[in-house]
Order: C-alpha cells, then structure tokens, then sequence
C-alpha cells in the first residue's frame, strides 16, 4: 500500500477514536474546550510519531519476548519528554489536561500501532501511520471539544459566540453530554463511510445482468421485451 494510504486511513476509515473506539477516556475526559482537545491529540500525535520512528528503527534488535516491555518504556521516555515541555512552555494546557497527560504512556492507540504497525514496517510507513492516526485523534478531539464547549457555554477558543443572553446547556460540558456528543458524531462518520455509491441506469444495474450476459442476451432484447409487457 502506498504512504498516502497509510496516512490517510487514520482520518475517518480506521480513526482511532470514532471507529476503533481507542483512547476513550482522554476523548471524554478533556474535550470541555477545543483548545483541550487540540493540545491533547497534539501531545498523543508527537508521542506517537517518536515511539512508531523508534520501534520501527530498531524492530529487529527489540527481542519478541521482551517487546511489549520495551514498547513502555520507549512510549515512556516521549510522554515525560512531552510533560516536561508543556508545564515549561504552555503551563494553564499542563494544567488543563492533568493526569491525562502521563497517562499517554498506556493510550491503547500508540502501543496498538506500535505493535500492530510499527514493529512489522519500515520507517516511512511508519511515519505515515503515526501522523495519519495522530491527526485523526486530533481532529475528533477538536470536533468534540468544539462543539462541547460552544453548546455548554456558548464559547469558543476562548471567544464569546451565543449571546450571554441565551441559556448555555451546562449538560455538554459534563459527562452525560460527552457520551451523547461522542454518539452523534460516531453515528455522523459511520454515515459517511458507509454512504453506497448510486447504482448504475440500465441492464448494468441489475442484479440479473450476469445471467442475461451468459444467456447472450443484449440491453436492446431487454428493452424490446419491456414494450412487449407493457
């Protein structure tokens, strides 16, 4: 398969978030706000994209029995890496995400690829899943964290949206409106990735079109016997 495959698979076709359902507790925990949500799929993006360059660097002197140990303590090192630079640099994201944030280190979808992907391609693939899946982590958490905060209080990166006038839903910036935020937009991308392609007009279209084929029959006999019925 091709590196854009790769990279784009991750979007909505095998989004870790609302297809795989991976990483659930960051996605419900932190999408309050859309810049939480941002700054956690951009801190799990660059944990991912290190460990998937690492393992897959070094998946041949990595010995199988002492894998999954290893993949850890790799995941480990980038996590507190990615600690250190947001409570220097971006304190109030540091404290906004909280314990979630050294919880990376056992985020199911950074050890799922390293397992499953990393450890068995070479480094550009590699690069490619990890940045296709981390973007498709953000972009959910974006989404979420948008439309969370917007609803709940009538805000958006900060900016006043809704009239103060208006009544925010205090609902969606709790948990109860996490689960039916998550559900809508989960049930919005499987819509998207399930949408069926219009069939095709004429003989083509029908499902008895092979049996017409080998009985060596034509479109213009089909449309004789038609007029015929009719």
């Amino acid at each position: 398969m091709s590196n854009l495959h790769e990279f784009t698979k991750g979007l909505i076709k095998e989004n870790p978030t609302l297809v795989t359902l991976l990483g659930m507790c960051p996605t419900l925990a932190v999408t309050t706000m859309a810049s939480n949500g941002i700054g956690m799929g951009l801190a799990t993006t660059f944990v991912l994209l290190g460990s998937n360059i690492v393992i897959s660097l070094l998946k041949n002197v990595i010995p199988k029995a002492v894998r999954l140990p290893c993949y850890i303590v790799i995941i480990a090192g980038f996590v507190t890496a990615v600690e250190l630079l947001l409570k220097s640099y971006l304190p109030a994201l540091h404290s906004a995400l909280g314990i979630f944030l050294p919880l990376i280190t056992v985020n199911c979808i950074i050890l799922g690829r390293a397992e499953v992907f990393a450890s068995k391609n070479k480094l550009l693939p590699s690069i490619c899943d990890a940045l296709g899946m981390g973007l498709g982590f953000t972009l959910s958490l974006f989404t979420m964290g948008s439309i969370r905060e917007l609803m709940g209080s009538g805000q958006w990166f900060g900016i006043q949206i809704i009239p103060e006038s208006f009544d925010n839903m205090m609902i969606f910036i709790m948990p109860a409106g996490g689960f039916f935020v998550l559900g809508c937009v989960i049930a919005a991308v499987n819509k998207l990735a399930k949408k069926k392609p219009p069939k095709e007009i004429g003989c083509t279209g029908c499902p008895h079109y092979s049996a017409c084929a080998k009985a060596g029959l034509t479109e213009s006999d089909g449309v004789n016997a038609a007029e015929k019925e009719a």
